[in-house]
């Protein structure tokens, strides 16, 4: 696509084609990360993951193998497909893999904190003309993007989980994200078989804006004895037609994240609404973040899982 860009000496408008993004790096081996890793593989995009954790990022690649020996058994790929997607992914402890960069995607855990401190780190190892992005599903890109020193060619793509079956991408440009980085976020988007909803950057975006408040009333239901884990997930799943409960999906998508993202809610809009509930604040000051730690609203650690409460 071609974007007109008027000069401000008023003279004819210059065509500017949003850049090509052939090579991609990702920051982060955990379930986001290896995930966006998956997508762009399988799209034929040589893939560098970065973490600071070598075992993490043998995992990573051990998850991508088994989640695209699941899609050649269900003939979503071939065998072939799969080889040469793999063929693909290298790995590396270090920011320095990432110089030649054209796109670097953030998927690192939802705190600011730590997302400004790979930012910090990452910057200077990028060529000036890369891209980049963070995976935040709640945070602000504007004020992610004013701590770089590119906010023009800063960008939010937050994919969905799991991300080689999600077909949706919230694309939120920050206040100075210029138009041939939005277009060339859209263009990737596309390449990877994703479905891109353009979200302004106000807090949580689009779909955990509403999403999460949902999980956080149901813990509330919870938390005033409503009803127990199991009613109020039947009740959600045969009432209202969800696949998943409200708090079968929290421990899906990890209660420290789910915290997290109402606090940038509640912080950031200073709505007594958006309150995060005493008993989720409880549950991630135990540790019981959900799957990822065995136990959360349910006990994984016995099969079927077990509620908690």
């Amino acid at each position: 696509m071609n974007i007109d860009v008027k000069p401000a000496n008023g003279m004819a408008p210059m065509i500017t084609e949003p850049p090509d993004i052939r090579t991609v790096g990702i920051i982060g081996a955990g379930q986001m990360g290896n995930g966006i890793a998956h997508v762009c593989a399988l799209a034929g995009l040589p893939v560098t993951i970065v973490d600071i954790k070598q075992d993490a990022l043998s995992k990573a690649l051990a998850t991508m193998a088994r989640n695209m020996e699941r899609q050649v058994n269900r003939s979503i790929v071939s065998s072939d497909q799969r080889d040469e997607a793999l063929a693909l992914v290298n790995t590396s402890t270090d920011y320095g893999a990432l110089s030649e960069a054209d796109f670097v995607i953030e998927a690192a855990t939802e705190k600011e904190d730590v997302k400004r401190l790979v930012f910090k780190a990452l910057i200077p190892k990028l060529k000036s003309s890369c891209i980049v992005a963070s995976n935040t599903s709640s945070i602000s890109i504007t004020r992610l993007g004013a701590a770089t020193d590119r906010p023009e060619k800063f960008i939010g793509m937050h994919f969905m989980n799991p991300v080689p079956v999600m077909k949706l991408v919230e694309i939120i440009r920050g206040i100075a994200t210029d138009e041939p980085t939005f277009q060339a976020v859209k263009n990737l988007a596309a390449k990877l078989g994703k479905i891109s909803a353009v979200s302004e950057d106000f807090p949580a975006f689009i779909v955990n804006r509403i999403l999460v408040p949902m999980i956080n009333e149901a813990v509330y239901a919870l938390y005033e004895g409503v009803g127990s884990v199991s009613a109020i997930d039947t009740s959600m799943k045969l009432g209202a037609n969800h696949p998943m409960g409200p708090l079968e999906l929290a421990d899906f998508i990890g209660l420290d994240t789910c915290l997290s993202i109402m606090q940038v809610l509640y912080e950031g809009l200073s709505d007594s609404k958006y309150r995060p509930c005493p008993l989720l604040v409880k549950y991630v000051e135990a540790g019981w973040y959900g799957r990822k730690t065995g136990r959360g609203f349910y006990d994984y650690t016995q099969t079927p899982p077990r509620p908690t409460r």
